[in-house]
C-alpha cells in the first residue's frame, strides 16, 4: 500500500486557501499513484480555531467545502480533518472529525473521542467527543481512523493517564490493520522524542503500521512542526517529513526500508521552531516587516537574528535609542549586529524626551528622589518611538524579553513590553546565551562582546542585571522548577537552592502575572509558557 502525507501550512478560519492546498497534494498524491493521502487534523478551517467554531456558518463554510473536495477524489482516497456536526443533543453542536473521501463521496466519517483540556487546548469547550470508533473498510483492509489525542492514551506508556480509553488500541483489538492518525500537535523542546517513541511503540503493540500526519506552520502562540511519521508494524520508521516546513512524503508500506530518525541540536530547533512562528505569526496578521529596539544586548540581538531568518534582512528595521546611561560599547554592539544580520539600523537618542519629561513632572515630584520611576520613563519613551515606527510604516514591533525577565517582571509595563510578538518569551535567559553561541558556530552574527558582557538594562550608571536579580543560571534553574515542573517551593529547596532566593524568586513570579496579563502573544517553546497554557488569576493571595 502506497500512503502520502501533506502536512500543510494552514491558516485559521482560511476555509478557501485550505481547501486549495488540500486540493493540489490530493492531485500530487493521486500523480504520484498513491492509494491514499493523509492530511492534519482540521485541516480545512485551521487549527485551532477556538471560538469560531461556535460560529454556525463558519461550520457550514467547512462543510460546504469538504463536498466539494469529495467531488474531485477518484480512486486516490483523500483523509482530512474537518468541523464535524453532532446530530446527537444534548451536546456540543460541533465535532473535531475526520473522514475518508473517495471516488466522489465521503466514504466514512470519525470523530475525535479524547479532548484535551489541559495547558493550551481547550478542545471540550467546543466539541462532542465520540463515544466509539469502528474501522473503515479500504478495499480488504480495514482502517483505524483517529484524531491526534486518541494515540496519546497508551497505558504501556504513560506512568499517569489522562483517560480510560485507548482509541488506537481498540481499533486495533477490532481488526485495524492500518491506524492512521490525523494530528495538530504543537511544538515544544522534548515533543520530537516523546512524539517518536509514543507512535514506535503503538504500532509495535498493535502489530500494524501507523501513519501519522502532523500540521506545521505557526497559529497566534503555537509553533507546529510537521515532522510527519510512518511506523511498520514492529515500530520501525520508514519515512520523517520535515520539521518546520510544508512537506510531502510518499511511502510504499511494503517496500520501504526501515530509517533512523534526523535529530538536531536544541539551539537549532528552537530557533527554526521561533523564527517559523514569528513568520507566520506577521505574515498571517498581515504585516510584511518588523521593527525593534537594538539595546546592543543579547536579547534584542536574537530577536533581530530571528526576525531576518523569518522575514527576510530587507523586512527588519533595528533602532537604536541610546540615553546618558547608554555605553558606547553598547551603540558599537547594536550597529554591529545590525551590520551583521543586513538589517535597517537607525538610531534615535531619547535624551531630549527624556530631560523634557523630567521637567514636566519637577512640580509635582518636587522632593521626591529619582528612583525606577525615572528607569521607567526611558523604557516607555522607547517604547513611544518604536510604536511611532510600527505605525508609521506598518511594521509589527516585536519585543525583546526573554523568560526570565517576564517571569520576575523585570521589564516596563508600555515600555520594553510594547509590542505586537514577544519572540523569545519562552526563552531562558540561559538558553538565550545557549543559541547566540550557536548562531556563531560558523561566523560571527552576535558580537562576541554582546554575549561576554554583563547583561544590562542601563537605565542608571553601572546598572547589571545581577544588582536586582540572583545569576540567571539560579534564576532559571528555580524557574524552571517552579512554573515547568510544577514544583513547590520546600521540594526547589531541598534540591539545594538557597531558602531566601528560592522563596523571592517564586514572590516575584506570583506578584509580576499582572504584567505578564498585558504583555504581546509570545511563541511557545518549552512545555509550560506563560500565556494561554497557564492561567491563574492576577487578583489572588493563594502564596505559593
Amino acid at each position: 500500500m502506497k500512503v502520502a502525507l501533506a502536512q500543510i501550512n494552514t491558516t485559521v478560519g482560511d476555509i478557501p486557501g485550505n481547501e486549495a492546498k488540500i486540493l493540489t497534494a490530493y492531485e500530487r498524491a493521486a500523480a504520484a499513484g498513491a492509494d491514499i493521502v493523509v492530511l492534519p487534523e482540521l485541516a480545512l478551517t485551521g487549527y485551532p480555531p477556538r471560538d469560531l467554531v461556535l460560529n454556525g456558518a463558519f461550520i457550514s463554510k467547512n462543510l460546504q467545502a469538504l463536498e466539494r473536495l469529495a467531488q474531485k477524489t477518484g480512486k486516490t482516497a483523500l483523509v482530512t480533518g474537518f468541523i464535524g456536526q453532532n446530530e446527537v443533543q444534548p451536546g456540543r453542536k460541533a465535532t473535531n472529525a475526520i473522514t475518508l473521501l473517495q471516488n466522489g463521496k465521503m466514504m466514512a466519517a470519525r470523530t475525535k473521542t479524547l479532548l484535551p483540556t489541559y495547558d493550551v487546548f481547550d478542545e471540550d469547550r467546543y466539541f462532542e467527543p465520540a463515544t466509539g470508533n469502528a474501522p473503515v473498510e479500504f478495499g480488504s483492509l480495514k482502517l483505524g481512523l483517529t484524531i491526534c489525542e486518541d494515540v496519546w492514551n497508551d497505558e504501556d506508556f504513560w506512568d499517569e493517564r489522562r483517560y480510560r480509553r485507548n482509541p488506537a488500541a481498540e481499533l486495533a483489538s477490532h481488526g485495524a490493520a492500518l491506524i492512521i492518525n490525523a494530528s495538530a500537535s504543537p511544538w515544544h523542546l522534548g515533543k520530537n522524542q516523546v512524539r517518536h517513541d509514543l507512535l514506535s511503540k503503538l504500532a509495535a503493540k498493535s502489530r500494524c503500521p501507523v501513519v501519522y500526519c502532523n500540521l506545521v506552520g505557526g497559529n497566534d502562540e503555537l509553533v507546529f512542526d510537521g515532522t510527519s511519521l510512518v511506523f511498520n508494524h514492529r515500530g520501525e520508521l520508514l519515512a520523517q517529513g520535515k520539521m518546520f516546513g510544508e512537506d510531502f512524503i510518499l511511502a510504499d508500506l511494503e517496500t520501504a526500508k526501515p530509517r533512523p530518525p534526523e535529530a538536531f541540536a536544541e539551539e537549532e530547533l528552537i530557533f527554526r521552531a521561533l523564527a517559523l512562528g514569528t513568520r507566520d505569526y506577521l505574515h498571517k496578521c498581515g504585516f510584511k516587516s518588523a521593527v525593534l529596539g537594538l539595546s546592543g544586548g543579547i536579547d534584542s540581538a536574537l530577536t533581530a537574528a530571528i526576525a531576518a531568518e523569518a522575514l527576510g534582512k530587507e523586512n527588519v528595521r533595528g533602532v537604536a535609542l541610546p540615553s546618558q546611561f547608554s555605553s558606547q560599547g553598547s551603540l558599537d554592539d547594536a550597529q554591529r549586529v545590525a551590520h551583521n544580520l543586513g538589517i535597517g539600523y537607525d538610531i534615535i537618542p531619547i535624551q531630549p524626551m527624556f530631560v523634557t519629561a523630567k521637567e514636566q513632572l519637577k512640580a509635582v515630584f518636587a522632593g521626591r528622589p529619582e528612583d525606577t520611576t525615572e528607569e521607567n520613563i526611558q523604557a516607555r519613551l522607547r517604547g513611544v518611538i518604536l510604536m511611532a515606527m510600527s505605525n508609521k510604516f506598518g511594521s509589527l514591533l516585536l519585543t525583546t524579553g526573554n523568560k526570565s525577565e517576564l517571569a520576575v517582571g523585570y521589564c516596563t509595563l508600555y515600555g520594553d513590553m510594547c509590542g505586537g510578538l514577544a519572540v523569545i518569551s519562552d526563552v531562558p535567559k540561559t538558553m538565550v546565551y545557549r543559541i547566540c553561541r550557536w548562531l556563531n558556530r560558523e561566523k560571527e552574527m552576535i558580537p562576541r562582546d554582546t554575549i561576554t558582557k554583563p547583561p544590562s538594562a542601563e537605565l542608571r550608571p553601572n546598572q547589571t542585571d545581577q544588582d536586582s536579580l540572583p545569576p540567571y543560571d539560579v534564576l532559571d534553574a528555580i524557574l524552571n522548577a517552579y512554573v515547568v515542573e510544577g514544583r513547590t517551593a520546600a521540594e526547589i529547596i531541598q534540591s539545594g537552592q538557597a531558602e531566601t532566593t528560592v522563596r523571592r524568586i517564586i514572590r516575584l513570579i506570583n506578584l509580576n502575572e499582572y504584567k505578564r496579563r498585558q504583555a504581546a502573544p509570545g511563541l511557545k517553546v518549552t512545555t509550560k509558557a506563560f500565556g494561554i497554557g497557564r492561567r491563574l488569576p492576577v487578583a489572588q493571595r493563594s502564596g505559593e
